[in-house]
């Protein structure tokens, strides 16, 4: 992954000698709950919540960060969670730039987003606003987002920097984890939109990681992000989450937020006049922060058209319909027919939807779409009836008996159910992480009710996290996905189930059988402080697939109302090695037009010496066919996306071997693989005698000098000794080879180690060099 120029940046220079110590320390933090401070000629920068809409801030002492409602309605889009679902770039960057254009109408500089973390486990209360288990994933749909938002100049705040992936103890608990699946898992997705895509600033999270907080982490903060990515921007803290401003300022961490009214300013400067603190750091702070504002504000109020919430709205029910996931469909029950039958729908969340998550990113939406009025709206000639079923928190307090009753009633007299099941906002919420992943059990009792009066049962989720469908699923014919949908979700919902619009989402992530199937099941979320990511690159999909764990539904499945075949599966490498060519052809089998999520995943050579997970998404593409249409997909790869994260090499590295590369339709669904084979990159590591026989073996270059030097050593029948055995060669591959050179008869002693070790340090080995092996 080869870092890309910096996006262009206004040309002024950028300078601090204008500026008075406190004035420069003074911008380090921020003026106000969302306001950065300006200084000379350093404008101040406005900022709003806005993973998928607008949480616009309110006025100073008008309730501030801890009022969770807007100041001013915005369109409510689908959040992350649903948006991961549609598996469409091109949808979340319109998305972006719709919520961009409405942050310009109010003078938003900064949108809060995208959160790009990984669902680690699905217990997590925050899930809700990231988009999947799989970063490569993630970091395609995260990235529109940056681009749709900064291309039509409002700046994205990429977050949460990193592996903050729970809500316990979020704001002190120490992600403790190796550094292969921090590379490989936690900080993908960051490095690729880093590197691709150039967001304007990056918010670093609340927790540590292996003890060191995010805001002092200076390994994270400079080293990786700026050094290694090239990350040219600013880092800001989470709101609160700055212990200690000396430090963090030494660690990278340009913007404290929110502002507290000096207090850390003044710390600031005290350190520099004491000699605690260099003030180049806080200049090159101050540069950033500089040419962090003239960018966010360069582009001025809008300057366009008056923003048309009705359009807005309008391309919220796209998304929202591009989001819904048809699980199953048995028999066809779905699409209804909106000109004949009856349709009962019964569900008090048809009539009161959860269209969003809670917490920080909350919008007050323009309008929104009930579900239950839409059914009604879109039915020509189809009777619509409602019964409640059951309650919501706050909301009918009638006896549950007289519900269940009332919907069983309605259900046995009805030609088919639509069955609304889902969670209540008080589960699932920014600030604390879920107990369990169980529908309410009033609402498991109702599905056993209505599927023993009525066979014709299509059930209708909402929520923001996974729920388990195990217990029930099997007694309903038809089950849809609905997350929660944003303010055009109603519609959308309506479109589907009447079939105006022909589902094509794909989960995003695993729908475990139970909770406990959870790779991260046993660590999550930790005791004492800190959470132990045991599972290590097993995360998702790729710890379910590894174990050969059922689940109830796999990363990336989806149906539709028609069927697609795949064929003619090629995998062809460009010329220099450096990418891979994927194509396969996809014909519609069925009788609706639709839209075909290709998924294309690698598997690891058969002898790959190190663990890894059965498949991994590397690309995917979306292709739209009519009835009978075939049309030719097209996937790129890179070859080092193949890499794994070596500690022991210190680096990135891909190991050679034949890789399968597979065509499919989930992770589970596997239509096609091809074989191709890819050259391993050389060995970085020097070798010395503290290195096993195996690892000695395996070395491209010490592997053929050693078993040079034991053959000779086995005399003129070219006996290799001990590693004529097999036996012998299992028992002392784990043996450092400096401990092998003090065996007595060994192959080998302690000055050939010190004079292998030398020559395998010079280069490739070429079959010249060895014959004076001793020395």
């Amino acid at each position: 992954m080869t870092p890309q120029k910096p996006s262009p940046a206004p040309s002024d220079p950028v300078t601090s000698h204008d500026l008075t110590l406190t004035q420069r320390a003074a911008l380090t933090s921020g003026a106000g709950d969302f306001v950065t401070e300006a200084a000379g000629d350093v404008p101040a920068v406005s900022m709003s919540d806005g993973p998928h809409g607008l949480r616009l801030p309110k006025e100073e002492g008008d309730g501030g960060q801890v009022d969770l409602h807007s100041a001013a309605p915005a369109t409510c889009f689908p959040p992350a969670v649903a948006l991961g679902s549609s598996w469409d770039p091109d949808l979340a960057e319109r998305v972006a730039a719709a919520i961009a254009a409405e942050a310009r109408t109010h003078g938003v500089h900064v949108v809060l987003g995208p959160g790009i973390n990984i669902k680690r486990s699905p217990l997590c209360g925050r899930n809700f606003e990231y988009f999947s288990e799989d970063p490569l994933l993630t970091a395609e749909l995260g990235g529109a987002m940056v681009r749709g938002l900064q291309q039509a100049g409002v700046g994205a705040a990429l977050k949460h920097f990193a592996a903050n992936n729970q809500e316990t103890d979020r704001m002190r608990v120490s992600a403790d984890m190796d550094e292969r699946p921090l590379r490989e898992i936690y900080l993908r997705a960051f490095e690729r939109i880093v590197r691709r895509d150039r967001p304007w600033s990056v918010m670093a999270a609340y927790n540590a990681l292996n003890g060191v907080p995010l805001s002092e982490n200076h390994r994270l903060l400079t080293d990786i992000l700026r050094t290694e990515w090239g990350f040219d921007g600013v880092v800001m803290s989470d709101w609160g989450a700055v212990r200690d401003r000396v430090a963090a300022l030494r660690a990278g961490l340009d913007l404290q937020m929110p502002g507290n009214g000096g207090r850390t300013d003044a710390e600031v400067v005290a350190a520099v006049e004491g000699g605690l603190l260099d003030v180049d750091v806080v200049d090159r702070t101050v540069e950033r922060l500089t040419r962090f504002a003239r960018r966010a504000t360069a582009a001025g109020p809008s300057e366009g058209p008056k923003v048309s919430h009705d359009a807005h709205h309008r391309l919220a029910r796209e998304a929202a319909q591009r989001c819904i996931v048809l699980l199953k469909n048995d028999n066809g029950l779905l699409p209804l027919d909106p000109r004949a039958g009856s349709v009962a729908v019964i569900g008090e969340l048809a009539r009161t939807p959860r269209f969003q998550g809670a917490g920080s990113s909350q919008v007050t939406p323009t309008r929104l779409d009930i579900p239950l009025d839409c059914l009604r709206e879109a039915a020509d000639g189809a009777r619509v009836e409602f019964a409640a079923g059951y309650t919501l928190p706050g909301g009918d307090t009638a006896p549950a008996e007289d519900l269940a009753v009332e919907a069983e009633h309605l259900a046995a007299r009805s030609d088919t159910v639509l069955l609304f099941l889902g969670l209540a906002a008080q589960d699932e919420s920014e600030g604390f992480d879920r107990d369990h992943i169980d529908l309410p059990e009033e609402q498991v009792r109702l599905v056993e009710r209505i599927s023993a009066v009525n066979p014709r049962v299509a059930v209708v989720l909402s929520n923001g996290g996974v729920v388990s469908t195990a217990p029930w699923h099997d007694r309903t014919p038809a089950l849809v996905e609905g997350w929660l949908l944003g303010q055009g979700g109603g519609a959308a919902l309506a479109d589907v189930l009447f079939g105006a619009v022909n589902p094509s989402g794909r989960l995003s992530e695993t729908v475990p059988l139970r909770l406990e199937d959870s790779p991260s099941h046993l660590s999550f979320p930790g005791e004492e402080g800190h959470v132990r990511y045991g599972e290590g690159v097993f995360v998702g999909y790729r710890g379910y697939d590894a174990r050969r764990s059922e689940v109830a539904f796999a990363f990336g499945h989806g149906l539709s109302y028609t069927t697609f075949a795949y064929s003619g599966l090629t995998v062809r490498p460009s010329t220099d090695g450096a990418r891979l060519d994927v194509r396969v052809r996809v014909t519609n089998t069925g009788q609706r037009a639709g839209r075909e999520v290709v998924q294309i995943y690698s598997r690891g050579p058969a002898d790959s010496r190190i663990a890894r997970p059965e498949r991994e998404l590397r690309g995917f593409a979306a292709v739209d066919l009519a009835p009978g249409e075939e049309a030719e997909v097209r996937v790129g790869l890179d070859r080092d996306d193949l890499a794994h994260y070596s500690e022991r090499e210190g680096g990135w590295r891909v190991e050679g071997g034949r890789y399968q590369i597979e065509a499919a339709a989930s992770s589970r669904d596997i239509r096609l693989s091809e074989p191709v084979d890819i050259e391993g990159d050389p060995s970085r590591i020097r070798l010395t005698g503290r290195h096993t026989l195996a690892e000695w073996m395996a070395h491209p270059v010490g592997g053929p000098l050693l078993s040079e030097a034991f053959a000779r050593s086995g005399g003129s029948n070219g006996n290799t000794g001990a590693l004529a055995d097999p036996v012998m060669r299992r028992f002392l591959a784990g043996v450092p080879l400096d401990v092998i050179s003090e065996f007595p008869q060994s192959s080998v002693n302690p000055e050939d180690v010190v004079a292998l070790a030398a020559r395998a340090a010079i280069g490739p080995y070429d079959g010249s060099v060895g014959a004076d092996t001793d020395g």
